[in-house]
């Protein structure tokens, strides 16, 4: 079954030639207008939140990025895939589909992941390898199935609390699509990988089936950032709230809350939400911290040039 190429800049609504910057708030603006918990129509944004989210996990990072230019819009032009220089001598996501003449067919194709088969194809796991041989002289032998491995989508809400997920698997060659209704536990971390057992490449010879890996992708969230168990979200305030102190709400992912700015707050400055973060190894969960930025005016107005004209002056000049 071909796969469609995806123009993540047109996801995200930019430029070939936006900068990191542009291309990171691009992505907060629609990730917090299509983020499930406040979207009207849940199901329609959930949708929309996995693909700005699956351009952003590329776009994001400067190598797949690279990776993705140079692979270009016409990566399935007639004639077959002709992969760009750096993608010789390997097939894309390790393995996972297989490429032909007649643009490719996927020998595993999901859903429910929240990843598109063109993100598997070349920015996945792809297939895994056999625990078991095939060497010479073992033909005779049962072989096990290879383990197939896919990444999964997964939300910071969802690593909160925990959920169920239905999943599906087309194989190659069948119309037949299997259902799997998968476990995402509470604290699943970054890179950790949930086990279906014997739901991978069928045996050789009366031999197990391999398994089925979902690789966790924590899906980026326009408010927070991760470490660890802990979340660290950045908040801009202006000069005059770092000078008198001031009240501000930010959000945690359990609706907002209030954090008192101490007066004298200096820029860079961190401060801990016990226990806001996500969970941890223990089940204890981790902090939010909030980190905070001096946000300095570009632009004054003659008004507000004599204003900081004084205070200079009240503070001995400039030195």
């Amino acid at each position: 079954m071909p796969v469609q190429f995806r123009d993540y800049y047109q996801t995200l609504g930019v430029p070939k030639t936006a900068s990191e910057d542009e291309i990171r708030s691009a992505f907060r603006k629609l990730a917090r207008k299509y983020h499930p918990d406040v979207a009207k129509d849940k199901k329609a944004a959930e949708e929309k939140f996995k693909e700005i989210n699956e351009a952003y996990e590329v776009l994001s990072d400067p190598e797949k990025r690279k990776k993705y230019d140079q692979l270009g819009a016409d990566w399935n032009r007639q004639g077959g895939f002709q992969p760009p220089p750096q993608w010789e001598g390997q097939q894309p996501g390790g393995g996972f589909y297989q490429w032909g003449g007649d643009g490719g067919g996927v020998e595993f194709e999901f859903g429910g992941t929240g990843f598109s088969d063109f993100f598997e194809a070349f920015f996945g796991g792809g297939r895994g390898r056999s625990a078991f041989g095939g060497f010479g002289g073992r033909t005779a032998t049962a072989e096990r199935g290879a383990d197939v491995e896919a990444d999964i989508m997964v939300t910071l809400e969802e690593a909160l609390h925990g959920s169920m997920r239905t999943v599906s698997l087309r194989r190659a060659g069948s119309d037949k699509v299997e259902h799997y209704q998968v476990k995402i536990p509470r604290g699943v971390r970054e890179g950790q990988r949930i086990r279906l057992r014997e739901q991978g490449e069928a045996g050789a010879r009366g031999g197990k089936s391999g398994d089925l890996f979902l690789r966790v992708r924590l899906a980026k969230h326009p408010d927070f950032s991760v470490e660890g168990s802990d979340l660290i979200h950045e908040v801009r305030i202006q000069p005059w709230q770092a000078v008198l102190g001031s009240d501000l709400l930010v959000p945690t992912l359990e609706g907002k809350v209030r954090l008192k700015i101490p007066p004298g707050t200096q820029g860079g400055q961190r401060f801990r939400l016990r226990e806001r973060g996500l969970p941890g190894v223990s089940g204890k969960r981790g902090d939010l911290y909030v980190l905070v930025q001096i946000n300095i005016p570009k632009k004054l107005t003659e008004r507000e040039r004599e204003l900081w004209s004084e205070l200079t002056k009240l503070h001995g000049g400039l030195k």
